[in-house]
């Protein structure tokens, strides 16, 4: 089944939801950055919270998230829009650890603990908003927790997990978002946060055939939940030989000629999908006459 969230409400419209199924998504990411078991964890992960929060925006708005702890990875960004189109990247693919002491993959390892979690919303505004706290766990869904609770004031239970095949290929992928708004009485949040600390991990759920739809339910229960969409997610990257085109041609007539006379042409590769772009002197050529 292609990759998918639902978006939904609960408990009388004072809860907002979302839950994923992003393995095609995650694989193809690992595919396009090669990364290696534990950097996919990391990266998966990013992403497919990232894939949740575009589908908080409206039109062609869109989200940066950037990740920059202390850990061997480096930077993890992803980009995503209101469409479900996401992309993501990582600083160093080929890290990997053996598994924590509760068996896991050690995300926390190599994305480390200290650093920074930003996130820049493009509304389609002359500023756009940017929101930052410190990481606080490094294993990810625990920092974007601690966002949404600090930065944009909203109780918020965030999971995400990653499960990696022994030849590095996803098995399985997906998150939730649960957020609590205004008018949420007590005995809501109690009984969220008691499923929640009850629920399996969640990437086992998806590698057990679970639902985005199934796993609301198991959250929030069947009878209080209110399915307001189903959106398609999928890996885009945005580059293209036209955008590296204009992006050579900015630098100016004087560094063309440079490229041409010294390199014989020019060579540009995408940090996010990989995809290499190459330009021959005719190409340059045709860039200076434009």
């Amino acid at each position: 089944m292609s990759d998918y969230l639902i978006k939904a409400t609960a408990f009388n419209g004072t809860v907002r939801a979302y839950a994923i199924q992003s393995t095609e998504t995650v694989e193809e990411t690992r595919r396009r950055q090669d990364t290696w078991a534990t950097a996919s964890a990391a990266i998966g992960r990013t992403v497919t919270i990232a894939a949740m929060m575009g589908s908080m925006l409206k039109g062609k708005d869109k989200i940066t998230v950037k990740l920059e702890g202390n850990g061997p990875v480096g930077a993890i960004i992803a980009d995503a829009n209101a469409v479900g189109e996401v992309r993501g990247y990582i600083s160093n693919p080929h890290v990997d650890f053996d598994l924590n002491e509760k068996g896991k993959l050690d995300v926390a390892r190599a994305v480390g603990t200290q650093g920074n979690l930003s996130v820049v919303k493009d509304l389609g505004l002359k500023d756009h908003f940017t929101g930052q706290v410190p990481i606080v766990s490094g294993e990810v869904s625990e920092d974007f927790t601690y966002y949404f609770a600090n930065s944009e004031q909203i109780p918020s239970a965030v999971g995400a997990g990653v499960l990696v095949n022994p030849d590095h290929s996803i098995l399985a992928a997906g998150g939730f978002i649960v957020q609590v708004m205004p008018g949420a009485d007590d005995e809501t949040v109690d009984v969220i946060e008691t499923r929640i600390n009850e629920i399996p991990p969640i990437s086992s759920l998806i590698r057990e055939g679970n639902t985005p739809e199934e796993i609301l339910d198991r959250l929030l229960g069947k009878d209080n939940l209110k399915i307001l969409q189903k959106q398609e997610v999928i890996f885009s990257c945005h580059c293209s030989k036209e955008r590296i085109e204009n992006a050579i041609q900015s630098l100016g007539n004087d560094e063309i000629d440079l490229m041409i006379k010294e390199d014989k042409g020019a060579e540009a590769t995408c940090h996010f999908c990989n995809e290499v772009y190459t330009l021959n002197v005719e190409d340059l050529q045709a860039l200076k006459s434009e």
